[in-house]
């Protein structure tokens, strides 16, 4: 039950751009934008338009790759992602596929982002 997520970015707009690019088949798009002091704020939100990931300049700059995962309303949502990812040379760590140790309908890919986080588009499917 996350409301939002905030991440530090290196650069907010490559972030940004990666997003709304490679995970565009699951409805994510640039929600909002504040600019402040330091720099651009930038939201996206999925298809109910809400700001749910956020993107800001670098504070701190320690060594803390997160892992996000996004819902994708199919598989065939998780293999344009693939798809998108590979076109446009992001780094793939896992091709889509299913995950049976998570649960016999989790499939997957796995990707790397701008700044180093592990990033998924999952899709579940029960029964």
């Amino acid at each position: 039950m996350i409301d939002h997520l905030a991440l530090q970015c290196a650069d907010p707009e490559a972030s940004l751009g990666f997003f709304t690019h490679v995970f565009g088949a699951l409805g994510v798009h640039e929600a909002m934008r504040i600019d402040g002091p330091d720099g651009a704020v930038l939201a996206l939100g999925g298809p109910d338009g809400f700001p749910k990931l956020w993107f800001g300049p670098l504070v701190d700059s320690g060594n803390r790759p997160v892992h996000l995962a996004l819902t994708a309303p199919s598989r065939a949502a998780v293999d344009e992602v693939y798809r998108a990812a590979v076109a446009s040379d992001v780094e793939v760590l896992h091709a889509p596929r299913i995950w049976p140790e998570y649960h016999p309908g989790y499939y997957a890919v796995f990707l790397r982002d701008p700044d180093g986080n592990n990033v998924e588009a999952v899709h579940h499917t029960f029964g």
